[in-house]
């Protein structure tokens, strides 16, 4: 008997559909009127915080749940919405935790390293096929933490710490794009789940596959973080002219 993985079985073209498991759609509606509670507990402007839930909402339930169980490619654009999409918005309501503050910025992004490497590794990747769904919830869950403490790192330190900002985002866009690159240059398919079988009917060789994945890893994550680094940098160049000024 052939396990089915918590997304369903691989998509054909035209069947891919929305996840609409009982049990997921009650964990991110309990999680919405948590996240609103609290924010509105604390007098804060909720709405960009909610609009990080919703995006981590689409990525959970939206056709790219089933679509990641074929294609490579998609699992990684799955991914990529959760940790840059998703995550710098959750974290402007978590950076004002004490545990944020106590960290500083360099534990968080070893920690959001680790798992985005461990999870793309083959076997702990295989493990989130499985019938029971449990690895694919702690993949989501680890990336989504992690990414959401180390943005929210950034957002608590970076203004104090510029070059510690400036540090951390370097390291993880390079981090990320060595990854990417690994991804787009292996010269053999990794990942026997995304067989020939699975990926053709969609135009892809399994190791096209994983290079359109490897691309999407490299290029958007690297931009962002290039976007990060310039703000930084900037911030870290006026600060001694301000403090020269005074």
């Amino acid at each position: 008997m052939i396990a089915i993985p918590f997304c369903g079985p691989p998509p054909l073209p035209g069947e891919a559909g929305w996840n609409t498991h009982p049990l997921l759609i009650a964990t991110l509606l309990l999680g919405a009127a948590a996240l609103a509670w609290a924010e509105r507990r604390q007098g804060r402007e909720a709405a960009w915080p909610m609009a990080g839930w919703g995006v981590l909402a689409l990525a959970l339930v939206s056709p790219l749940c089933s679509l990641s169980v074929a294609l490579f490619s998609v699992r990684v654009t799955q991914h990529l919405l959760v940790v840059l999409g998703a995550a710098p918005l959750l974290a402007l309501a978590a950076m004002r935790l004490r545990s944020v503050g106590m960290a500083g910025i360099g534990v968080p992004a070893a920690g959001f390293a680790v798992l985005l490497w461990l999870w793309h590794v083959p076997g702990p990747y295989a493990a989130t096929f499985a019938a029971d769904g449990v690895a694919y919830w702690l993949m989501h869950a680890s990336l989504a933490f992690s990414a959401t403490w180390f943005w929210a790192a950034l957002l608590r330190h970076g203004p104090a710490r510029p070059l510690a900002a400036v540090i951390g985002a370097l390291a993880t866009a390079i981090q990320m794009g060595a990854l990417g690159a690994l991804l787009t240059f292996a010269p053999r398919p990794l990942y026997a789940v995304h067989a020939p079988d699975v990926t053709l009917p969609w135009g892809f060789t399994p190791l096209a596959d994983q290079q359109l994945g490897g691309l999407l890893m490299w290029v958007p994550g690297g931009l962002l973080f290039v976007l990060v680094l310039a703000l930084g940098l900037a911030r870290a160049l006026r600060r001694p002219a301000s403090g020269t000024a005074a």
